[in-house]
């Protein structure tokens, strides 16, 4: 595969964000020059700090403006897609359901139309999420033996858009596939409320990390580059026999909240107690997905554990923090 991106013409969007970055990255590093859609800035993370934005083609504009995703593969003569815009916290979909179910409903379907419409697609790969699982006894989640049945508003944004996107490959022949990702994690995550960047932050001011409920819950975390493989390994290896599928990219090694903000922890030679704060109770409990389809199919599989993962990221989000504070404004008396 190593001139299969030669001469690509890839669509991306949801660019500068946190998963977004580090694949509009790896695509630039491989000679690719991306149209990016970007639809509001993030300051501080890899897509500008790193200049990414200069390698490719800017498009600002709104996933859920059905003309400009038309125009765009149009104007630019897309062959390949990766669709990764969305609104992606638990807690903001709750607090806006009918902003959530646009965004990743909507902005999904227009992706969809648009390169059924154009003829010129030849892969796209959607970010849905093992939260389009829902709740189920029987863990690990597996693709093709878990039903889709999200209920709280994030959860059902994406098993629709996960259906929608089966739809168009079953019925159109889109030639589609779809990632369903667990719990990501590494350097330039910048929704600083998120376990792992959060528990970086506090325990860096010497402050206590924050343990929703009771820090049961379970997920599995995956380190964003083997996300990013992941894609990648999938986007070259889509055929006739694969379109229309959905994949795992996890690790298969569920960790408890508590878990998880020991290790951060242990590997920042902290001893700060958590203090438990309520959540508004909107979420899965457990969670964690096999990758066995993404190995036998892709020759797939993480790279990373958990406490890997935390060797790359931690020092970033160090750097970023103390670059943060010497960059704050100092109180005139």
């Amino acid at each position: 595969m190593e001139n299969f991106w030669k001469n690509k013409q890839v669509f991306i969007t949801g660019a500068n964000g946190f998963l977004g970055s580090h694949l509009t990255k790896a695509l630039v590093e491989r000679g690719v020059e991306p149209v990016v859609l970007i639809y509001e800035k993030n300051p501080g993370g890899i897509f500008d700090e790193e200049n990414t934005c200069k390698k490719t083609r800017v498009v600002e504009g709104d996933i859920r403006n059905s003309d400009l995703m038309k125009k765009i593969l149009k104007d630019f003569n897309i062959d390949t897609i990766f669709h990764l815009a969305a609104q992606s916290i638990v807690d903001y979909a709750v607090d806006d359901p009918t902003g959530t179910l646009e965004i990743n409903i909507q902005g999904t379907w227009n992706i969809l139309e648009a390169a059924r419409k154009s003829g010129r697609v030849e892969r796209i790969v959607f970010a849905s999420s093992d939260k389009a699982y829902g709740h189920h006894e029987k863990l690990p989640y597996e693709e093709d033996t878990h039903a889709l049945k999200g209920i709280y508003p994030y959860e059902v944004s994406k098993t629709c858009a996960d259906i929608i996107a089966q739809s168009y490959h079953r019925t159109f022949g889109v030639p589609v596939c779809i990632t369903r990702c667990t719990n990501l994690y590494g350097p330039g995550d910048l929704k600083m409320n998120r376990i792992v960047p959060n528990t970086i932050k506090c325990l860096h001011h010497n402050m206590s990390p924050i343990l929703r409920d009771t820090g049961e819950s379970v997920r599995d975390y995956l380190f964003v580059e083997d996300a990013v493989e992941g894609y990648l390994r999938l986007a070259e290896k889509m055929n006739e026999t694969t379109y229309g599928h959905a994949f795992n990219f996890s690790t298969n090694t569920p960790l408890s909240a508590l878990d998880a903000i020991t290790l951060i922890s242990n590997e920042m030679e902290k001893d700060i107690q958590p203090v438990l704060v309520k959540s508004k109770g909107f979420e899965i409990s457990r969670q964690y997905a096999s990758y066995a389809k993404s190995e036998n199919i892709l020759g797939w599989k993480p790279a990373h554990s958990f406490t890997d993962g935390l060797k790359e990221t931690i020092p970033w989000y160090v750097d970023h923090l103390r670059n943060a504070t010497r960059e704050k404004p100092q109180k005139i008396l």
